[in-house]
């Protein structure tokens, strides 16, 4: 039994969030128990880094020297860096090297060079640990920013996937001068300088296949010039190795994030209402880039600091007691309610039957 048999129609939803919490770290401890290795919490971290760094880094090589095909380096790259995505969340919330900065900044940095479409770590921070005391307020600015809570449309698909494009469609929005300027200084302030050049990098892309394959159609060819087309081949090459898999990695972890949190009605404060499980089975294209992160982070949200991969080995337990205690599992309907919870009675799946650690 999950510690003391608790049906979830006697408990509140402070008591049913304190069950899950209670029962996830304990399944956290006895994972712990039996594999020491665990314990050993910053040298994992390491460890994991390395792992995706090396992954990148080598099927670059793999690809440059003509062993590997442009797409699986492209998709390979997006994997690994997705791990770094993971390792920057458990950093934000100081999991590696509390205590010690240069080792726990260094990391930091690191991550944020394999992810060059995201915002400064170090700003994301701030906005992250907001997120956790307003999730699904408009005050959530982490997730607003990633589309939660916008109706789905052309305006959505554009933005969940272009951090930069997103920026722009909120610029064109904005009702005043002073507003367009506010939202036009923070852009720039928390994607300098690495989004800046990603995104920058990105759109020369686009811009230059897109007008040859225009001309193509039109049975004609443009004349670019030799300096154009030198730095259209480093460009080329860095967005199969770099460019490429972080678009694919942001499309598919916003998709996930921006739909599995609920926005607009959550009660304050109630971790029951924040967030759905999402793992159906036609989701898994979109979580092999973002590890899991449908399936895994509703848990976060009631354990906050365990790491990612304590988490993904809790999931088991930890969806049982969630779906025990009420949490929504693939609530698919969220995408036709712009994201809104829409409490009422008899909605939310519940199952009063034991279950086993």
């Amino acid at each position: 039994m999950h510690g003391t048999c608790a049906s979830p129609d006697r408990l509140n939803a402070q008591q049913r969030a304190a069950h899950i919490r209670q029962v996830v770290l304990a399944r956290g401890d006895e994972l712990r128990r039996r594999y020491p290795i665990l314990r050993h919490q910053d040298a994992l971290g390491v460890c994991i880094l390395a792992f995706a760094l090396a992954g990148m880094i080598g099927s670059a090589l793999l690809y440059l020297n003509g062993h590997l095909d442009g797409w699986a380096c492209l998709l390979l790259n997006a994997f690994f860096a997705s791990l770094t995505h993971e390792l920057e969340h458990d950093l934000i919330h100081s999991m590696y090297f509390r205590k010690q900065r240069l080792p726990h900044n260094l990391m930091m940095g690191l991550v944020w060079l394999a992810r060059p479409s995201t915002i400064n770590p170090w700003i994301r921070r701030h906005l992250h640990l907001n997120h956790h005391k307003v999730s699904g307020s408009e005050a959530d600015m982490e997730e607003r920013a990633i589309t939660n809570g916008e109706p789905w449309g052309l305006a959505r698909l554009l933005m969940v996937g272009d951090n930069v494009m997103s920026a722009f469609i909120r610029l064109l929005r904005a009702r005043t001068w002073a507003h367009k300027r506010s939202i036009l200084k923070r852009t720039l302030k928390v994607y300098f300088p690495l989004a800046l050049v990603h995104w920058g990098a990105w759109y020369v892309f686009l811009g230059f296949h897109g007008a040859n394959g225009i001309a193509g159609l039109l049975g004609t060819a443009i004349d670019w010039s030799a300096d154009t087309l030198a730095v259209m081949h480093v460009i080329d090459i860095a967005a199969v190795v770099i460019i490429g898999p972080n678009v694919l990695r942001t499309f598919c972890l916003h998709f996930i994030s921006s739909n599995m949190h609920y926005y607009g009605d959550v009660e304050p404060g109630n971790v029951m209402q924040q967030t759905q499980v999402l793992n159906a089975w036609w989701l898994w294209p979109l979580q092999a880039f973002c590890f899991n992160f449908g399936s895994s982070h509703g848990i976060h949200h009631f354990v906050v600091k365990e790491p990612f991969y304590i988490r993904q080995l809790t999931v088991p337990v930890a969806h049982e007691v969630m779906r025990e205690m009420g949490v929504r599992f693939n609530d698919v309907g969220t995408f036709g309610r712009a994201n809104r919870f829409v409490r009422q009675e008899g909605v939310v799946r519940r199952e009063g039957k034991a279950v086993r650690v």
